[in-house]
């Protein structure tokens, strides 16, 4: 089974969010399963040194209405995968990964269209193309309208976070003669956006996880959409993602003061007084740390947070917040920390090292987001014995088990997106880690919970195997 991975980004040759971590790793575990994947990422001038002096494995002509553009295409070997890097001046004149929007949709249906074209060239024809988010949806209307050749070729579309459609992308589909979309449940404003363009025409959709397959087919989450979803119930699937455990492993992990397991616990209480003391707090064994590490946007909850930590003036706590984003939201942050000085130290950052430290030396992680496909923290959270807090919504309800007393639960839900709702999550989690006993089983239970990529792969590979039975039923025109 030959699967073509198409992503905007993937680890580790480029990673701007969540996608990277997916298109990088997922592949090598659906390898593990038995599928051959070809991963195929825009060569953007960031990764021009990975092929600089070497001729392009395939050239193929990507043909648009003001005339052909060449599309080069190189394969490199990362980590042990063939990945596919398209180029081409729609690339090379645009600095950075996201940008203009035009300018985006431009490119990245170039890239889309240019790594089809290049499977023949390359001499590896696919029987699945699985799509990630909007960036790479153009490809399964090309599928569709190109003339025979991928009649017998399944199509998967992932979308990994619906409200970004790719706005302002209509021009560039028609400038590359990719149809609009004609569906009578998808709203006239949708026809014209490479995301919803590429579910139309998807013969699966797929989310990041089960909850978040459900919530968007409802108006609280569908963006407009919910009809359409709905009425692609039976081909709209969640699948869960999942992590790396050899990336993310406390007893190899070299970024942290001391390496640790779930049969050596005990340490890890060693890397929340190198924390502590990092980050200039004071270092209370038995005051609880809580953090979050997050990009600093209205989704992710940063408001709710700070708005229910000030609900809990009497609780005695520590709080370290890492990250970036929208600037009225860091100097809400900033200042909150300042008000809280020897409680709170706000890192206005990217920091992978840190954030390592952080998972493994903080006793709880906050995860308050409004909506949340998947989220990787919670799971690389409970693989470290940091006890996540999060709303119970998309797949933060599907990976973190409530606590209960009795020795069940992984971590604490809230319900409701509001800092009234967190605060009394947060006083219970305080209440239990009070109890050195249960507090050590919540730990326990997270960390031994198999949140790694091999059920994502076996449950993908399920899906192609029915993706590519139906698309061969249709093009003999019996299904």
């Amino acid at each position: 089974m030959k699967v073509l991975f198409l992503a905007a980004e993937a680890t580790p040759l480029i990673k701007i969010g969540g996608l990277a971590d997916v298109a990088g790793e997922l592949p090598r575990a659906l390898v593990r399963v038995g599928v051959e994947v070809q991963l195929a990422i825009p060569r953007y001038p960031a990764l021009a040194a990975q092929v600089a002096g070497r001729r392009p494995d395939a050239q193929v002509e990507v043909h648009r209405r003001a005339g052909p553009q060449t599309a080069q295409v190189h394969a490199v070997e990362v980590d042990g995968a063939r990945v596919w890097l398209v180029g081409g001046e729609p690339l090379d004149s645009v600095p950075g990964v996201y940008g203009d929007p035009a300018q985006d949709a431009a490119k990245f249906t170039f890239f889309a269209l240019g790594a089809l074209q290049a499977c023949r060239a390359m001499g590896w024809e696919p029987d699945v193309v699985h799509a990630h988010d909007w960036h790479a949806a153009p490809a399964m209307a090309w599928m569709r309208t190109a003339a025979g050749a991928w009649d017998t070729v399944a199509s998967v579309l992932t979308v990994h976070n619906l409200p970004y459609m790719g706005a302002g992308g209509g021009e560039a589909l028609g400038e590359y003669g990719l149809a609009l979309a004609d569906h009578p449940l998808l709203p006239e404003w949708a026809r014209t956006l490479p995301l919803p363009l590429g579910m139309a025409n998807a013969d699966w959709i797929t989310t990041v996880s089960p909850g978040y397959a459900a919530e968007i087919q409802t108006s609280a989450f569908g963006c407009g959409l919910e009809s359409y979803l709905a009425s692609r119930s039976s081909r709209l699937r969640g699948i869960l993602n999942g992590i790396d455990l050899d990336l993310w492993d406390p007893a190899l992990d070299p970024s942290l003061h001391t390496r640790y397991s779930l049969d050596t616990l005990d340490a890890r209480q060693l890397n929340k007084a190198a924390l502590q003391a990092e980050l200039g707090l004071p270092e209370q064994a038995r005051t609880p740390l809580l953090a979050m590490v997050t990009r600093l946007d209205v989704q992710k909850g940063v408001d709710l947070a700070l708005e229910a930590l000030a609900r809990l003036p009497d609780q005695g706590w520590q709080m370290v917040l890492l990250g970036t984003g929208d600037a009225g939201l860091e100097d809400r942050a900033q200042a909150f920390a300042a008000g809280r000085q020897g409680r709170m130290v706000f890192v206005p950052r990217f920091d992978p090292a840190l954030s390592r430290r952080i998972y493994a030396g903080a006793d709880m992680i906050l995860v308050p987001s409004r909506y949340e496909p998947c989220g990787l923290v919670q799971l690389i959270a409970l693989r470290y014995g940091a006890v996540p807090v999060v709303h119970a919504t998309g797949g933060l309800k599907d990976t973190v088990d409530p606590y209960q007393p009795g020795g069940k639960g992984t971590g604490f839900l809230f319900g409701s997106s509001d800092p009234q709702a967190l605060a009394e999550s947060l006083r219970q989690a305080m209440a239990v880690y009070v109890d050195r006993r249960r507090w050590l089983g919540v730990q326990r239970r997270g960390m031994a919970k198999d949140h790694s990529w091999s059920r994502s792969a076996q449950a993908y590979a399920q899906l192609y195997r029915e993706a590519m039975t139906l698309r061969r039923l249709a093009s003999t025109g019996i299904a």
